[in-house]
């Protein structure tokens, strides 16, 4: 049986309240779950006690082979529980191909107008002198 720490959403709509649960990947979201290991309220002000996580039983669950899901991740790492890997996507922020035609394009007709502008610009000042 595989197990994942998750979020079981609770709270009214526009409301939320999640409760962290041990459950079996394949129940549904907010259905069956094993045990209820913490709470995250993410209505309250990022300093105040948003997130609170029974340690001693998320470890015993870690231990036995179940996994976090990346959210969960984020909040054992804050909590000093498991240790969470950053990830890293740099081509994620890149624009897309055509973009990327489109600003080639771009560069080069600023210049040709820079160019022409230079050459506009040569002989006016030989008539000056």
């Amino acid at each position: 049986m595989a197990l994942k720490i998750r979020l079981a959403r609770a709270g009214s709509k526009k409301r939320p309240y999640y409760h962290i649960v041990i459950a079996d990947v394949r129940s549904p979201r907010d259905g069956r779950f094993i045990e209820a290991v913490g709470a995250w309220n993410p209505m309250l002000p990022k300093d105040g006690e948003r997130v609170t996580i029974d340690a001693d039983r998320v470890k015993h669950w870690l231990d036995n082979g179940a996994l976090p899901t990346d959210r969960v991740a984020r909040f054992l790492d804050q909590a000093g529980i498991s240790k969470r890997d950053a990830r890293s996507n740099p081509t994620k922020g890149q624009p897309g191909k055509k973009a990327q035609e489109r600003a080639a394009l771009l560069a080069k007709a600023q210049e040709a107008a820079a160019a022409a502008a230079a050459a506009a610009a040569a002989p006016a000042e030989a008539n000056a002198e």
